[in-house]
């Protein structure tokens, strides 16, 4: 009893250390409520991306409970919050401005969904799949660098959200979860011309045909959503005549997380049905080829 008696006489004369300690213990509850609500949530939701979202707005809504409080708390009167956070943004501006952009970046991503977890994007000139999003970091599984084609090269990557107002982000899988992909077939002239098209046409349209199919349905969305011409997602054919070679431009369309292994799948089997050919369909290669060794006499006279 005497040591609380002694800590209200301490409070009463120090008003504004009580003024202050009373902020920092509704702070503390208002947080621990958020953390209980994040945890109870984590444990009984069994959806892990209903789970996420809510977990992520529930943080959201703290710190917005946070800055009411804390307006609301020093200034006395809720209607002050305009001159506050206008003195509070004069004050902080410069020093607290890349920590208040990626507050500002984590909440244009939220709510306008400039992409989440699961998409793939490059931004800041770093390329990966979002793994996470919180108030201040976007975390990535980064892919490329040293390893060839989209692989993950294994380092994750935090960066922070106010990079979101600096510059383009290039989303692979929102809105349309395909990308275009192509890749080029030497041909040797004296080839088939005509038989290695019915092979490439026909080892691609059997292979892509459920991309093909998926595409469709998702690129009349895009149409119809952005003002963008109709195109074929079928795969295409373009031959160009060079001086080494006949250059076959195979076009086709893929989920922009299969790109290396359709490639690879259509290279096999492309492969394989100019080998059963017997020779009528050869792929080309850079090599020289001496044609003819001029002879050359060689006088004793003209030696002497």
């Amino acid at each position: 009893m005497e040591s609380l008696e002694l800590i209200k006489q301490w409070l009463e004369a120090h008003p504004s250390w009580a003024v202050f300690i009373k902020y920092i213990v509704l702070v503390v509850m208002v947080i621990g409520f958020i953390q209980l609500l994040r945890r109870f949530i984590r444990k009984n939701l069994p959806n892990s991306k209903v789970k996420y979202r809510s977990q992520k707005g529930i943080e959201v809504i703290g710190y917005l409970i946070l800055i009411i409080l804390t307006l609301s708390y020093f200034t006395g009167n809720i209607k002050d919050f305009t001159l506050a956070i206008g003195l509070l943004s004069a004050g902080v501006a410069i020093t607290l401005q890349e920590l208040i952009l990626s507050i500002a970046g984590s909440l244009y991503i939220f709510f306008i969904k400039v992409y989440k977890p699961g998409d793939r994007i490059e931004i800041n000139g770093i390329k990966g799949d979002v793994i996470d999003v919180d108030s201040i970091y976007t975390t990535m599984m980064e892919i490329g660098e040293w390893v060839s084609s989209d692989n993950y090269s294994g380092r994750i990557i935090k960066l922070s959200n106010a990079f979101v107002f600096k510059g383009p982000i290039y989303n692979y899988s929102m809105d349309f979860p395909f990308i275009w992909d192509e890749f080029n077939l030497p041909i040797r002239y004296g080839s088939d011309i005509e038989l290695a098209k019915d092979i490439i046409i026909k080892v691609a349209t059997d292979t892509l045909s459920e991309y093909v199919v998926d595409s469709i349905a998702k690129w009349k969305d895009v149409v119809e959503r952005y003002y963008i011409e109709d195109a074929k997602v079928e795969p295409t054919l373009a031959i160009t005549m060079t001086d080494n070679w006949i250059q076959f431009n195979l076009r086709y369309i893929v989920d922009y997380k299969k790109r290396r292994v359709t490639k690879h799948i259509l290279s096999e089997l492309i492969s394989k049905g100019f080998e059963e050919t017997k020779g009528k369909v050869v792929l080309a290669s850079s090599t020289v080829e001496i044609v003819r060794i001029p002879t050359v006499n060689i006088n004793e006279k003209d030696i002497t």
